[in-house]
Protein backbone atom coordinates (compact mmCIF):
# COMPACT_ATOMS: atom_id res chain seq x y z
CA UNK A 1 0.00 0.00 0.00
CA UNK A 2 2.79 2.38 1.01
CA UNK A 3 4.75 1.39 -2.08
CA UNK A 4 1.79 2.26 -4.31
CA UNK A 5 1.46 5.66 -2.64
CA UNK A 6 5.19 6.32 -3.12
CA UNK A 7 4.96 5.36 -6.80
CA UNK A 8 2.01 7.66 -7.25
CA UNK A 9 3.84 10.52 -5.51
CA UNK A 10 6.93 9.92 -7.66
CA UNK A 11 4.78 10.02 -10.80
CA UNK A 12 3.34 13.37 -9.73
CA UNK A 13 6.84 14.75 -9.09
CA UNK A 14 8.09 13.55 -12.50
CA UNK A 15 5.03 15.03 -14.21
CA UNK A 16 5.60 18.34 -12.45
CA UNK A 17 9.28 18.38 -13.46
CA UNK A 18 8.30 17.68 -17.05
CA UNK A 19 5.88 20.59 -16.96
CA UNK A 20 8.59 22.84 -15.59
CA UNK A 21 10.98 21.62 -18.28
CA UNK A 22 8.43 22.37 -20.99
CA UNK A 23 8.01 25.91 -19.71
CA UNK A 24 11.75 26.50 -19.50
CA UNK A 25 12.93 28.90 -22.20
CA UNK A 26 15.57 27.65 -24.65
CA UNK A 27 19.06 29.11 -24.16
CA UNK A 28 19.66 32.45 -25.84
CA UNK A 29 22.47 33.04 -28.32
CA UNK A 30 25.02 34.04 -25.69
CA UNK A 31 24.17 30.99 -23.56
CA UNK A 32 24.58 28.72 -26.58
CA UNK A 33 28.02 30.19 -27.26
CA UNK A 34 29.01 29.78 -23.62
CA UNK A 35 27.71 26.21 -23.53
CA UNK A 36 29.73 25.12 -26.55
CA UNK A 37 32.75 27.23 -25.56
CA UNK A 38 33.34 28.70 -29.02
CA UNK A 39 32.42 31.84 -30.95
CA UNK A 40 31.77 30.95 -34.60
CA UNK A 41 32.92 33.80 -36.83
CA UNK A 42 32.61 33.89 -40.61
CA UNK A 43 35.34 35.79 -42.49
CA UNK A 44 36.17 36.31 -46.14
CA UNK A 45 39.73 35.22 -46.86
CA UNK A 46 41.94 38.13 -47.90
CA UNK A 47 44.86 40.31 -46.83
CA UNK A 48 42.59 42.94 -45.27
CA UNK A 49 40.61 40.42 -43.24
CA UNK A 50 42.11 36.97 -42.61
CA UNK A 51 44.96 34.92 -44.05
CA UNK A 52 47.66 32.43 -43.11
CA UNK A 53 50.83 34.38 -42.31
CA UNK A 54 54.39 33.16 -42.11
CA UNK A 55 53.91 31.24 -38.89
CA UNK A 56 50.33 31.78 -37.83
CA UNK A 57 46.91 33.10 -38.80
CA UNK A 58 46.78 36.85 -39.29
CA UNK A 59 44.49 39.64 -40.37
CA UNK A 60 42.76 42.70 -38.97
CA UNK A 61 39.32 41.10 -38.59
CA UNK A 62 40.86 37.87 -37.30
CA UNK A 63 42.60 39.66 -34.46
CA UNK A 64 39.55 41.81 -33.72
CA UNK A 65 37.34 38.72 -33.49
CA UNK A 66 39.93 37.11 -31.23
CA UNK A 67 39.67 40.06 -28.84
CA UNK A 68 35.90 39.63 -28.65
CA UNK A 69 36.19 35.87 -28.07
CA UNK A 70 38.61 36.59 -25.21
CA UNK A 71 36.07 39.07 -23.82
CA UNK A 72 33.48 36.28 -23.79
CA UNK A 73 36.04 33.84 -22.36
CA UNK A 74 35.47 31.36 -25.20
CA UNK A 75 37.58 30.01 -28.03
CA UNK A 76 37.53 31.66 -31.46
CA UNK A 77 36.40 29.39 -34.28
CA UNK A 78 37.17 31.02 -37.63
CA UNK A 79 35.10 29.77 -40.56
CA UNK A 80 36.72 31.09 -43.78
CA UNK A 81 34.64 31.86 -46.86
CA UNK A 82 35.52 32.65 -50.45
CA UNK A 83 32.40 34.50 -51.56
CA UNK A 84 29.80 36.72 -49.96
CA UNK A 85 26.74 34.74 -51.01
CA UNK A 86 27.75 31.66 -49.01
CA UNK A 87 28.88 33.82 -46.09
CA UNK A 88 25.48 35.49 -45.73
CA UNK A 89 23.67 32.20 -46.37
CA UNK A 90 25.47 30.53 -43.44
CA UNK A 91 24.64 33.49 -41.21
CA UNK A 92 20.94 33.18 -42.07
CA UNK A 93 21.05 29.48 -41.25
CA UNK A 94 22.61 30.18 -37.87
CA UNK A 95 25.81 28.23 -38.61
CA UNK A 96 27.88 31.27 -37.67
CA UNK A 97 27.31 33.82 -34.91
CA UNK A 98 28.90 36.87 -36.51
CA UNK A 99 30.30 38.01 -39.83
CA UNK A 100 33.52 39.93 -39.19
CA UNK A 101 34.78 40.85 -42.62
CA UNK A 102 34.84 44.63 -43.07
CA UNK A 103 31.24 44.73 -44.32
CA UNK A 104 29.98 48.26 -44.92
CA UNK A 105 26.56 49.33 -43.71
CA UNK A 106 23.83 49.85 -46.28
CA UNK A 107 20.09 50.35 -45.66
CA UNK A 108 19.23 47.54 -48.09
CA UNK A 109 21.42 45.12 -46.17
CA UNK A 110 19.99 46.32 -42.87
CA UNK A 111 16.57 45.13 -44.04
CA UNK A 112 17.79 41.53 -43.79
CA UNK A 113 20.66 41.61 -41.30
CA UNK A 114 21.57 43.29 -38.04
CA UNK A 115 24.65 45.51 -37.96
CA UNK A 116 26.75 46.01 -34.86
CA UNK A 117 28.46 49.25 -33.85
CA UNK A 118 30.41 51.06 -36.56
CA UNK A 119 34.14 50.77 -35.86
CA UNK A 120 35.89 51.98 -39.02
CA UNK A 121 35.25 54.10 -42.09
CA UNK A 122 36.33 53.19 -45.59
CA UNK A 123 35.66 54.60 -49.03
CA UNK A 124 35.10 52.91 -52.36
CA UNK A 125 37.45 53.71 -55.25
CA UNK A 126 37.01 53.07 -58.95
CA UNK A 127 40.42 52.02 -60.27
CA UNK A 128 42.03 51.49 -63.65
CA UNK A 129 45.52 50.76 -64.98
CA UNK A 130 48.04 53.57 -64.87
CA UNK A 131 48.80 55.00 -68.30
CA UNK A 132 45.26 54.79 -69.62
CA UNK A 133 42.94 57.77 -69.89
CA UNK A 134 41.47 58.69 -66.54
CA UNK A 135 37.67 58.77 -66.32
CA UNK A 136 36.38 61.51 -64.00
CA UNK A 137 32.89 60.04 -63.60
CA UNK A 138 30.82 57.05 -64.68
CA UNK A 139 29.79 58.80 -67.89
CA UNK A 140 33.40 58.67 -69.16
CA UNK A 141 33.91 54.92 -68.74
CA UNK A 142 34.92 53.11 -71.90
CA UNK A 143 33.80 49.69 -70.72
CA UNK A 144 31.94 47.79 -68.00
CA UNK A 145 32.96 47.71 -64.34
CA UNK A 146 33.73 44.25 -62.92
CA UNK A 147 32.92 43.77 -59.23
CA UNK A 148 32.36 41.01 -56.70
CA UNK A 149 28.89 39.49 -56.67
CA UNK A 150 26.70 40.42 -53.67
CA UNK A 151 29.14 43.15 -52.63
CA UNK A 152 28.36 46.69 -51.53
CA UNK A 153 30.05 47.75 -54.77
CA UNK A 154 27.03 46.36 -56.63
CA UNK A 155 24.74 48.45 -54.45
CA UNK A 156 26.81 51.55 -55.29
CA UNK A 157 26.55 50.83 -59.02
CA UNK A 158 22.80 50.32 -58.76
CA UNK A 159 22.47 53.74 -57.11
CA UNK A 160 24.75 55.38 -59.71
CA UNK A 161 22.72 53.99 -62.61
CA UNK A 162 19.93 56.42 -61.77
CA UNK A 163 22.22 59.28 -62.83
CA UNK A 164 24.10 57.32 -65.51
CA UNK A 165 21.57 55.07 -67.32
CA UNK A 166 24.23 53.76 -69.72
CA UNK A 167 26.39 52.46 -66.85
CA UNK A 168 27.20 48.77 -67.24
CA UNK A 169 28.80 46.28 -64.89
CA UNK A 170 29.38 42.57 -64.49
CA UNK A 171 29.74 40.52 -61.32
CA UNK A 172 31.93 37.54 -60.49
CA UNK A 173 31.96 34.86 -57.81
CA UNK A 174 34.95 33.08 -59.32
CA UNK A 175 37.48 35.81 -58.44
CA UNK A 176 38.35 37.58 -55.22
CA UNK A 177 39.24 41.26 -54.79
CA UNK A 178 42.97 40.82 -55.39
CA UNK A 179 42.34 38.83 -58.55
CA UNK A 180 40.18 41.66 -59.86
CA UNK A 181 43.04 44.08 -59.25
CA UNK A 182 45.47 41.69 -60.93
CA UNK A 183 43.06 41.66 -63.86
CA UNK A 184 43.33 45.43 -64.10
CA UNK A 185 47.13 45.17 -64.26
CA UNK A 186 47.06 42.41 -66.86
CA UNK A 187 44.54 44.31 -68.99
CA UNK A 188 41.87 41.62 -68.72
CA UNK A 189 39.61 43.94 -66.72
CA UNK A 190 39.01 47.58 -67.58
CA UNK A 191 37.66 48.90 -64.27
CA UNK A 192 36.78 47.64 -60.83
CA UNK A 193 35.73 49.08 -57.49
CA UNK A 194 37.79 48.36 -54.40
CA UNK A 195 37.64 49.41 -50.77
CA UNK A 196 40.26 51.96 -49.76
CA UNK A 197 41.99 49.78 -47.16
CA UNK A 198 42.32 46.82 -49.53
CA UNK A 199 43.65 49.08 -52.27
CA UNK A 200 46.26 50.55 -49.92
CA UNK A 201 47.58 47.09 -49.10
CA UNK A 202 47.68 46.05 -52.75
CA UNK A 203 49.39 49.20 -54.00
CA UNK A 204 52.31 48.63 -51.63
CA UNK A 205 53.40 45.94 -54.06
CA UNK A 206 51.64 46.95 -57.27
CA UNK A 207 51.73 50.73 -57.69
CA UNK A 208 50.54 50.67 -61.32
CA UNK A 209 46.95 51.08 -60.24
CA UNK A 210 45.36 54.51 -60.51
CA UNK A 211 42.29 55.87 -58.78
CA UNK A 212 39.79 57.33 -61.25
CA UNK A 213 37.44 58.76 -58.64
CA UNK A 214 35.91 58.02 -55.27
CA UNK A 215 32.64 56.12 -55.55
CA UNK A 216 31.83 56.87 -51.89
CA UNK A 217 33.52 59.15 -49.38
CA UNK A 218 32.86 57.45 -46.06
CA UNK A 219 31.23 54.06 -45.55
CA UNK A 220 30.91 52.85 -41.94
CA UNK A 221 31.77 49.19 -41.48
CA UNK A 222 30.49 46.85 -38.80
CA UNK A 223 30.07 43.23 -37.87
CA UNK A 224 26.89 41.60 -39.10
CA UNK A 225 24.51 39.33 -37.22
CA UNK A 226 21.34 37.42 -37.94
CA UNK A 227 18.23 39.54 -37.61
CA UNK A 228 16.15 38.30 -34.65
CA UNK A 229 14.87 39.46 -31.28
CA UNK A 230 17.70 37.86 -29.29
CA UNK A 231 19.80 40.73 -27.94
CA UNK A 232 22.05 38.66 -25.67
CA UNK A 233 25.13 38.71 -27.90
CA UNK A 234 24.41 41.99 -29.64
CA UNK A 235 24.25 43.82 -26.31
CA UNK A 236 27.86 42.86 -25.59
CA UNK A 237 29.16 44.31 -28.86
CA UNK A 238 28.39 47.86 -27.76
CA UNK A 239 30.59 47.91 -24.60
CA UNK A 240 33.27 45.83 -26.36
CA UNK A 241 33.82 48.32 -29.17
CA UNK A 242 33.55 51.24 -26.74
CA UNK A 243 36.26 49.64 -24.64
CA UNK A 244 38.76 48.94 -27.42
CA UNK A 245 38.23 52.43 -28.80
CA UNK A 246 38.85 54.08 -25.44
CA UNK A 247 41.95 52.05 -24.59
CA UNK A 248 43.39 52.47 -28.14
CA UNK A 249 43.44 48.75 -28.88
CA UNK A 250 41.44 49.37 -32.02
CA UNK A 251 43.75 52.20 -33.13
CA UNK A 252 46.80 50.00 -32.55
CA UNK A 253 45.28 47.21 -34.62
CA UNK A 254 44.45 49.61 -37.45
CA UNK A 255 48.02 50.92 -37.43
CA UNK A 256 49.41 47.40 -37.51
CA UNK A 257 47.54 46.43 -40.66
CA UNK A 258 46.63 49.67 -42.41
CA UNK A 259 48.96 52.36 -41.06
CA UNK A 260 51.35 54.24 -43.31
CA UNK A 261 54.35 52.17 -44.34
CA UNK A 262 57.22 53.60 -46.29
CA UNK A 263 57.09 51.84 -49.62
CA UNK A 264 60.17 49.97 -50.75
CA UNK A 265 61.53 51.15 -54.08
CA UNK A 266 63.99 49.28 -56.23
CA UNK A 267 67.32 50.78 -55.35
CA UNK A 268 69.49 51.61 -58.29
CA UNK A 269 73.04 50.38 -58.56
CA UNK A 270 74.64 53.65 -57.51
CA UNK A 271 72.61 53.86 -54.29
CA UNK A 272 73.37 50.26 -53.42
CA UNK A 273 77.10 50.63 -54.03
CA UNK A 274 77.10 53.76 -51.88
CA UNK A 275 75.34 51.92 -49.03
CA UNK A 276 77.81 49.05 -49.28
CA UNK A 277 80.62 51.55 -48.67
CA UNK A 278 79.05 53.71 -45.98
CA UNK A 279 76.57 51.50 -44.07
CA UNK A 280 77.60 47.89 -44.59
CA UNK A 281 81.08 48.21 -42.97
CA UNK A 282 79.42 48.73 -39.56
CA UNK A 283 77.73 45.34 -39.70
CA UNK A 284 79.93 43.32 -42.06
CA UNK A 285 82.00 41.66 -39.28
CA UNK A 286 78.82 40.16 -37.81
CA UNK A 287 77.48 39.10 -41.20
CA UNK A 288 80.78 37.36 -41.86
CA UNK A 289 81.06 35.78 -38.39
CA UNK A 290 77.55 34.35 -38.14
CA UNK A 291 77.29 33.37 -41.78
CA UNK A 292 80.40 31.26 -41.27
CA UNK A 293 79.02 29.80 -38.04
CA UNK A 294 75.79 28.70 -39.71
CA UNK A 295 77.36 27.77 -43.04
CA UNK A 296 75.75 30.37 -45.29
CA UNK A 297 77.36 32.93 -47.61
CA UNK A 298 77.82 36.21 -45.73
CA UNK A 299 77.04 38.16 -48.90
CA UNK A 300 73.72 36.34 -49.20
CA UNK A 301 72.96 37.11 -45.56
CA UNK A 302 73.82 40.78 -46.10
CA UNK A 303 71.72 40.91 -49.29
CA UNK A 304 68.78 39.42 -47.41
CA UNK A 305 69.22 41.99 -44.67
CA UNK A 306 69.31 44.86 -47.16
CA UNK A 307 66.07 43.65 -48.74
CA UNK A 308 64.47 43.36 -45.32
CA UNK A 309 65.63 46.59 -43.66
CA UNK A 310 68.08 48.43 -45.93
CA UNK A 311 70.57 47.67 -43.10
CA UNK A 312 68.54 49.65 -40.59
CA UNK A 313 68.85 47.99 -37.14
CA UNK A 314 65.73 49.79 -35.89
CA UNK A 315 63.50 48.87 -38.82
CA UNK A 316 59.92 47.89 -37.99
CA UNK A 317 57.03 46.60 -40.09
CA UNK A 318 53.30 47.12 -39.43
CA UNK A 319 52.99 43.45 -38.48
CA UNK A 320 55.61 43.70 -35.73
CA UNK A 321 58.75 42.24 -37.32
CA UNK A 322 61.81 44.20 -36.23
CA UNK A 323 65.50 44.75 -36.58
CA UNK A 324 68.16 44.52 -39.24
CA UNK A 325 66.99 41.00 -40.23
CA UNK A 326 63.31 41.78 -39.52
CA UNK A 327 62.53 38.92 -37.16
CA UNK A 328 59.10 38.24 -35.71
CA UNK A 329 58.86 37.82 -31.95
CA UNK A 330 58.16 34.10 -32.26
CA UNK A 331 61.09 33.54 -34.65
CA UNK A 332 63.42 35.61 -32.44
CA UNK A 333 62.49 33.46 -29.46
CA UNK A 334 63.15 30.24 -31.39
CA UNK A 335 66.62 31.35 -32.47
CA UNK A 336 67.61 32.76 -29.07
CA UNK A 337 67.37 36.50 -29.78
CA UNK A 338 66.32 38.49 -26.70
CA UNK A 339 66.75 42.03 -28.06
CA UNK A 340 65.74 42.37 -31.70
CA UNK A 341 67.01 45.95 -31.92
CA UNK A 342 70.57 44.89 -31.13
CA UNK A 343 72.09 44.30 -34.57
CA UNK A 344 74.56 41.60 -33.58
CA UNK A 345 71.84 39.49 -31.95
CA UNK A 346 69.48 40.07 -34.84
CA UNK A 347 72.09 39.12 -37.45
CA UNK A 348 73.00 36.00 -35.47
CA UNK A 349 69.31 35.06 -35.24
CA UNK A 350 68.69 35.78 -38.92
CA UNK A 351 71.64 33.61 -39.93
CA UNK A 352 70.42 30.76 -37.74
CA UNK A 353 66.88 31.06 -39.06
CA UNK A 354 68.01 31.16 -42.71
CA UNK A 355 70.19 28.08 -42.15
CA UNK A 356 67.23 26.32 -40.58
CA UNK A 357 65.01 27.15 -43.57
CA UNK A 358 67.65 25.88 -45.98
CA UNK A 359 67.79 22.59 -44.05
CA UNK A 360 64.00 22.25 -44.27
CA UNK A 361 63.86 22.49 -48.06
CA UNK A 362 63.16 18.97 -49.47
CA UNK A 363 66.28 16.87 -49.93
CA UNK A 364 65.87 16.51 -53.68
CA UNK A 365 66.49 20.24 -54.24
CA UNK A 366 70.10 21.23 -54.90
CA UNK A 367 71.75 24.66 -54.77
CA UNK A 368 71.22 27.36 -55.81
CA UNK A 369 67.52 26.43 -56.10
CA UNK A 370 67.60 25.25 -52.50
CA UNK A 371 68.72 28.70 -51.36
CA UNK A 372 66.13 30.56 -53.41
CA UNK A 373 63.33 28.43 -51.97
CA UNK A 374 64.62 29.10 -48.46
CA UNK A 375 64.64 32.85 -49.17
CA UNK A 376 61.04 32.64 -50.36
CA UNK A 377 60.21 30.85 -47.12
CA UNK A 378 61.90 33.63 -45.13
CA UNK A 379 59.40 35.99 -46.72
CA UNK A 380 56.20 33.97 -46.99
CA UNK A 381 56.69 30.96 -44.70
CA UNK A 382 57.83 27.40 -45.39
CA UNK A 383 54.25 26.11 -45.36
CA UNK A 384 53.31 28.28 -48.32
CA UNK A 385 56.50 27.29 -50.17
CA UNK A 386 55.57 23.63 -49.72
CA UNK A 387 52.12 24.43 -51.10
CA UNK A 388 53.84 25.94 -54.16
CA UNK A 389 56.01 22.82 -54.53
CA UNK A 390 52.88 20.67 -54.49
CA UNK A 391 51.15 22.90 -57.07
CA UNK A 392 54.27 22.73 -59.27
CA UNK A 393 54.25 18.94 -59.22
CA UNK A 394 50.48 18.78 -59.86
CA UNK A 395 50.89 20.98 -62.92
CA UNK A 396 53.70 18.89 -64.37
CA UNK A 397 56.54 21.20 -63.35
CA UNK A 398 59.72 20.31 -61.51
CA UNK A 399 59.34 21.02 -57.77
CA UNK A 400 63.14 20.88 -57.44
CA UNK A 401 63.54 23.83 -59.81
CA UNK A 402 63.19 27.41 -58.59
CA UNK A 403 62.42 28.49 -62.15
CA UNK A 404 59.35 26.22 -62.15
CA UNK A 405 58.27 26.96 -58.58
CA UNK A 406 58.47 30.73 -59.02
CA UNK A 407 55.80 30.42 -61.72
CA UNK A 408 53.46 28.78 -59.21
CA UNK A 409 54.06 30.89 -56.12
CA UNK A 410 51.87 33.75 -57.49
CA UNK A 411 49.02 31.24 -57.86
CA UNK A 412 48.69 31.30 -54.07
CA UNK A 413 46.97 34.68 -54.48
CA UNK A 414 44.25 33.07 -56.63
CA UNK A 415 41.25 31.53 -54.95
CA UNK A 416 40.90 28.57 -57.29
CA UNK A 417 44.39 27.45 -56.29
CA UNK A 418 44.87 28.48 -52.67
CA UNK A 419 41.51 27.11 -51.50
CA UNK A 420 42.81 23.56 -52.10
CA UNK A 421 46.18 24.08 -50.38
CA UNK A 422 47.00 23.36 -46.77
CA UNK A 423 48.06 26.88 -45.79
CA UNK A 424 45.76 28.88 -48.08
CA UNK A 425 46.21 32.42 -49.31
CA UNK A 426 49.73 33.87 -49.54
CA UNK A 427 51.39 36.80 -51.30
CA UNK A 428 53.39 34.48 -53.50
CA UNK A 429 53.92 37.12 -56.17
CA UNK A 430 55.61 39.32 -53.57
CA UNK A 431 57.84 36.41 -52.54
CA UNK A 432 59.01 36.05 -56.14
CA UNK A 433 59.97 39.74 -56.38
CA UNK A 434 61.56 39.45 -52.95
CA UNK A 435 63.87 36.61 -54.03
CA UNK A 436 64.73 38.32 -57.32
CA UNK A 437 65.70 41.49 -55.43
CA UNK A 438 67.94 39.58 -53.05
CA UNK A 439 69.62 37.77 -55.93
CA UNK A 440 70.45 41.11 -57.57
CA UNK A 441 71.88 42.48 -54.32
CA UNK A 442 73.79 39.25 -53.79
CA UNK A 443 75.31 39.34 -57.29
CA UNK A 444 76.38 42.95 -56.73
CA UNK A 445 78.00 42.15 -53.38
CA UNK A 446 79.82 39.17 -54.87
CA UNK A 447 81.19 41.37 -57.64
CA UNK A 448 82.23 44.15 -55.25
CA UNK A 449 83.83 41.67 -52.87
CA UNK A 450 85.74 39.71 -55.49
CA UNK A 451 86.94 42.89 -57.17
CA UNK A 452 88.20 44.45 -53.95
CA UNK A 453 85.69 47.30 -54.13
CA UNK A 454 84.52 46.99 -50.53
CA UNK A 455 86.26 49.12 -47.86
CA UNK A 456 86.92 46.07 -45.68
CA UNK A 457 88.31 42.58 -46.06
CA UNK A 458 85.87 39.69 -46.01
CA UNK A 459 88.56 37.06 -45.85
CA UNK A 460 87.29 35.37 -49.04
Amino acid sequence: MIQNKLKGLLSIVIFFLLLVGCDKAPPNQLQQIKNRGTLNVGILVGPATYYQGNNEEEGFEYELAGMFADELNVHLNIIPFFNLAKLFEQLKRGDIDIIASGISYHPKRAEHFRFGPFYRDISQKLVYKQGKKRPRHYGQLSGPVTVLANSHHVLSLQAAKQDYPALQWQTTQALDQEELLQGILSGDIEYTIVDSHSLALFRRYHPNLSIAFSVTQSDPIAWVMKKHNDDSLYALLLPFFAKIQSNNQLAALEEKYFGHVEQFNYVNTVAFVEASKTVLPQYAPWFIEYAQKYNVDWRLLAALSYQESMWNPRAKSPTGVRGIMMLTQSTAKRVGVKHRLKPEQNIRGGAKYLANLISRVPEGVSDPDRTWLALAAYNVGMGHVRDALKLTKQQGGNPNSWADVKKRLPLLTKKRYYRSTRYGYARGDVAVHYVDNIRRYFDALVWLDENGALPFSSGN
